[in-house]
C-alpha cells in the first residue's frame, strides 16, 4: 500500500516495520516529527528524554538489554549526544541500534550549520543518507540488519528537506523481532582503557568489513549515460543534480556513505571526462574522490554551504536563472519573526530590555526573539542551556574587573531541563551572583508543543510525574526564588529590584502557560479564565503615541488616517501588557 509521507514519517514508519521497541529523543527542528509518529506506535515504547545525551543512553541501555532501538535529533543535538555515541559506537551491539540525525544545511531554525556526517567518520560508524520518504523507509530497515550483522551503531543522516517534504512510500507490516538475550560481558560494555584498547582494534575490522558492504549496498549505485559529464551525489542532492544536469549525464547515486565504496567510485570516474561532487555542506566526498586520485570539481564549484537545491546548482554551472514571477520587489513588507499576540514572555522582555548596566545571556527557544526591536533584551546566544553558564562568567569578569552591570539570564523551562540545570549548579557551587530567569510556559513551545519533565505527561499522552520547578531550584542551593506572572508588569519590576544587588545567585520563574498551548486540567486549575477576555481600545482617550506598539504585540495595528491604535479583536487575548503601557488608560476590557 502507497501512503504520502514526509522523511520523518517514514523514519517513524521504517522503525515500526523493523521491529523497534525502544525509542528516545529530544524535540528539535527537523527531526521533532519523528518521535511524535513512534509514539502512535503501541507496539514501540517512546519517550522525551530532558535531553540528547540522555537519549541516546536510554537507546544504548535498551540495545545492551537486547530491543532494537533508536534516539533521535536535530544535528546540535548529536553534539550533546556525542559523550555516549563516541564510545557506544565502539562496542558491539546487541540489540540493533541506530541514530538519526537531522541536519540543517541552510539554517532554517538553527543555531549553526554543521555536517554530521563527519561524525560517522570519526566515530567510525555505518552511515545512511536517504534522498526521499521511500529510502528513508527503506534505510531504517536496512540499518537494523546492518546494526545486528556488524555490531554496529548506525547514523542516518536526514537533512531539512528530507525531514519535510513528502512523497510516495511503499508501506510494508511490521516484523517482530524478539529481543536478543542480554549476558554479562564486561569486555564488551564496561568501557575501561583495558576493554577500549580491544574495541578499538575491533572496530578496524569491522569498517573493512562495513567497506566490503557498501561496495555492493543496494543504496550505492550508479547510472551511465554519457562519459562526457560524471556526477556523485548523496542525499537529496541526486535528485537536484539530475534537474540541471539532465539525462545525459552519469550518475553515482551514494546511500550508504561510510564506509565510502572505493572500488564503484574509481570504477565510475575512470569512466568519465568531468567529475563533479554534488554534496550538502562539507566536502566529505569529493576529498574521498581526491584521495582515491582524481581530479574533481566540487565545492571550487558549487557553494561550501547552504543547500544544493537545482537552482543553486544552475546558478553555480551556468550562471543563470530560471525564469520567476515579476513582482514590486519594493512593496514587499519585511515581516520578521515575533512573539505571538498573548505570548507570556512579552512583559519580562519588555521591561527587561529598559534596564540599565545589564548583560542579558539568552538561549536556545521562542524568546530568543527578544534580541531584536522593540526589546533589544538579549545580548548573546549560543546553544541549549548556556545561558546560565555564560551569565556567570561574564558576571564574574565584570565583578572581577570592578564593573557595575548586572547579568541576567533567560532560558525556558524545557531548556532549563535539558542543560540549563546543570549550568545552575554550577553557578551555585561557583558562588555566582546572576538574576537567572526561568520562562516556565508550561510546554516545550518552540519545536511545536513537546511534553517536558515539568509538564505532566509523557509523549504518549500518558500522566507522569511533573518536576516542581521551584523546588528543583531551592534544592540545588538558591536560596532567593520569585515565582511571578509575567503578564504582570509591575510583578516582574518588583522581582528585579529585589534581587538586583544581592552578592549570591537568584532565580525568577516567570509561570503562565503559552498562548498556542493546548491546556491541562493542571494548567486550568492553577491559571483560571485563562485567554477569556478581550482588550480594546477606546478612541476618545488613545493620543497616537505608540507607547502600546513597544510592547511588540502583533494584535495592535496603527491607523494612519486615524493616528489612532486599534487592536485585531481575533488576535488578542488579554493578556493586559498594552493595557499597563498605555499612559492614559485607553485600553480596557471588552464589555461582555
Amino acid at each position: 500500500m502507497k501512503r504520502l509521507l514526509t522523511g520523518d514519517e517514514a523514519i517513524a514508519r521504517g522503525a515500526y516495520e523493523a521491529g523497534v521497541t525502544h525509542a528516545a529523543a529530544y524535540p528539535g527542528t527537523p527531526s521533532t516529527e519523528i518521535l511524535e509518529n513512534v509514539a502512535k506506535y503501541k507496539e514501540v515504547y517512546a519517550e522525551w528524554a530532558p535531553n540528547e545525551k540522555v537519549a541516546m543512553e536510554s537507546a544504548a541501555g535498551a540495545s545492551m538489554a537486547g530491543a532494537r532501538s533508536m534516539a533521535s535529533m536535530k544535528h546540535v543535538g548529536v553534539n550533546v549526544a556525542a559523550d555516549p555515541m563516541m564510545t557506544f559506537a565502539t562496542m558491539r551491539v546487541n540489540g540493533g541500534a541506530v541514530l538519526v540525525t537531522a541536519d540543517e544545511p541552510g539554517m532554517f531554525s538553527s543555531q549553526n550549520e554543521q555536517d554530521n556526517r563527519n561524525f560517522a567518520k570519526m566515530a567510525k560508524m555505518p552511515m545512511f543518507e536517504p534522498a526521499d520518504s521511500q529510502e528513508c523507509l527503506d534505510m531504517m530497515k536496512e540499518a537494523y540488519e546492518v546494526s545486528e550483522t556488524f555490531g554496529a551503531l548506525v547514523l542516518m543522516r536526514m537533512v531539512t528537506r528530507v525531514c519535510h517534504s513528502k512523497s510516495l512510500v511503499e508501506v510494508g507490516e511490521r516484523v517482530e523481532v524478539a529481543n536478543r538475550p542480554w549476558e554479562k560481558d564486561l569486555a564488551r560494555f564496561v568501557c575501561v582503557p583495558a576493554n577500549a584498547r580491544v574495541n578499538r582494534v575491533n572496530m578496524e575490522e569491522r569498517t573493512r568489513k562495513l567497506a566490503e558492504y557498501s561496495e555492493k549496498s543496494k543504496f550505492n549505485f550508479a547510472e551511465m549515460n554519457g562519459t562526457k559529464i560524471g556526477v556523485i551525489a548523496s542525499g537529496p542532492s541526486y535528485y537536484y543534480a539530475k534537474e540541471v544536469f539532465g539525462e545525459d549525464a552519469s550518475y553515482l547515486k551514494l546511500g550508504f556513505t561510510f564506509p565510502l565504496p572505493a572500488e564503484m567510485i574509481k570504477e565510475f570516474c575512470s569512466k568519465v571526462e568531468t567529475i563533479y561532487i554534488v554534496e550538502e555542506d562539507d566536502p566529505y566526498i569529493e576529498e574521498f574522490v581526491q584521495r582515491l586520485g582524481f581530479v574533481c570539481h566540487g565545492k571550487d564549484t558549487f557553494p561550501a554551504y547552504g543547500e544544493m537545491t537545482s537552482d543553486v546548482l544552475r546558478k553555480a554551472l551556468y550562471g543563470e536563472e530560471l525564469p520567476q514571477i515579476e513582482y514590486a520587489k519594493d512593496k514587499v513588507i519585511k515581516r520578521p519573526p515575533t512573539l505571538c499576540a498573548g505570548c507570556p514572555h512579552r512583559g519580562l522582555f519588555y521591561r527587561l530590555g529598559k534596564r540599565k548596566d545589564v548583560m542579558i545571556t539568552g538561549d536556545i527557544g521562542c524568546y530568543t526573539l527578544a534580541y531584536g526591536a522593540p526589546y533589544n533584551a538579549m545580548d548573546a546566544a549560543i546553544c541549549m542551556g548556556a545561558s546560565i553558564s555564560m551569565g556567570h562568567g561574564a558576571q564574574k569578569t565584570f565583578n572581577r574587573e570592578g564593573i557595575k552591570r548586572k547579568v541576567v539570564t533567560v532560558l525556558g523551562d524545557s531548556t532549563f531541563f535539558h542543560t540549563g540545570v546543570n549550568s545552575l549548579m554550577n553557578t551555585v557551587y561557583n558562588n555566582s551572583n546572576t538574576i537567572n530567569v526561568i520562562l516556565d510556559n508550561r510546554i516545550t513551545g518552540m519545536t511545536g508543543h513537546q511534553q517536558n519533565p515539568g509538564t505532566g505527561y509523557t509523549v504518549k499522552g500518558e500522566e507522569a510525574n511533573m518536576i516542581n520547578m521551584e523546588e528543583l531550584v531551592r534544592a540545588i542551593g538558591i536560596k532567593h526564588v520569585k515565582v511571578i506572572n509575567p503578564n504582570n508588569l509591575e510583578e516582574v519590576d518588583a522581582a528585579f529590584d529585589e534581587f538586583w544587588d544581592l552578592d549570591e545567585p537568584s532565580v525568577i520563574i516567570t509561570r503562565w502557560p503559552c498562548v498556542l498551548k493546548k491546556f491541562s486540567p493542571a494548567d486550568l486549575e492553577e491559571f483560571p479564565g485563562l485567554f477569556q477576555t478581550k482588550d480594546v481600545v477606546d478612541p476618545d482617550k488613545c493620543i497616537g503615541c505608540k507607547l502600546c506598539q513597544k510592547t511588540g504585540c502583533p494584535a495592535l495595528i496603527f491607523d494612519k488616517d486615524t493616528k489612532k491604535v486599534h487592536i485585531n479583536r481575533a488576535d488578542c487575548v488579554g493578556c493586559d501588557v498594552c493595557a499597563q503601557v498605555c499612559p492614559k488608560d485607553a485600553i480596557v476590557k471588552e464589555e461582555k
